[in-house]
């Protein structure tokens, strides 16, 4: 089998430009590897999880329950590894994911009470992974980010591209729940936590980068 790496955070916490900057990394140094996103949204495979942010199931995120919206994902990406990655995984291939089952964790354990969702990680992991036999991920980075700050990053990005946020990124409160369940995910998970400031002071993508690049070299013992 292959190795599965995943890019993991809440929205605004730059886990997109990590994962497009590990991309560019492993293309440099020559290190074969298979580059995805979730969800997918210009397959019918999303049709559900569009409907869901777009708010047509409601406008609030609590309006679908975790385990209902969580269904929504997965069917993506069982689609996504039956259509476009299972061979190459089976037959060896790294593969670099911006989200994946983590994200249903995070976002979708964040509707839940504190002490309900040790309950739902666990089913999550086994629906995902032992019902549905999707890869589970051998390394996941949590981009570690308050919701205060990641809030700021959201408005920002709105005010530059004159996107309206969908029902996740438009939510504050969701938002705070949201990373407080993420630190709660990583610590059950065991996955590594980024931090994206040090103190008040954010740290440069260079840094985080970096530090994403020597837990990779370590785990594959090659250079990046």
């Amino acid at each position: 089998m292959g190795r599965l790496i995943v890019i993991e955070g809440i929205d605004g916490s730059g886990k997109s430009t990590q994962y497009n900057r590990l991309c560019q990394r492993l293309a440099q140094s020559g290190v074969p590897f298979l580059p995805l996103t979730f969800p997918r949204y210009g397959k019918p495979s999303s049709a559900l999880i569009k409907m869901y942010l777009g708010g047509d199931f409601g406008d609030k995120p609590g309006d679908v329950n975790a385990y209902a919206a969580s269904t929504f994902f997965a069917v993506d990406r069982f689609a996504s590894f039956a259509e476009e990655w299972r061979d190459a995984y089976t037959a060896g291939a790294m593969v670099l994911t911006d989200r994946y089952t983590t994200s249903n964790a995070i976002h979708q354990g964040a509707k839940l009470p504190r002490g309900e969702r040790d309950a739902f990680f666990k089913w999550l992991y086994d629906f995902e992974f032992g019902l549905m036999e999707l890869p589970a991920p051998d390394i996941v980075f949590y981009m570690d980010i308050s919701a205060e700050r990641a809030a700021e990053r959201i408005a920002k990005r709105a005010a530059e591209t004159g996107a309206a946020g969908d029902i996740h990124e438009r939510d504050l409160d969701y938002l705070i729940q949201c990373a407080e369940c993420g630190e709660q995910a990583a610590g059950f998970y065991g996955w590594h936590r980024v931090k994206c400031f040090d103190g008040d002071t954010p740290r440069s993508e260079q840094a985080i980068a970096d530090e994403i690049a020597a837990i990779i070299q370590a785990s594959e013992n090659k250079p990046l």
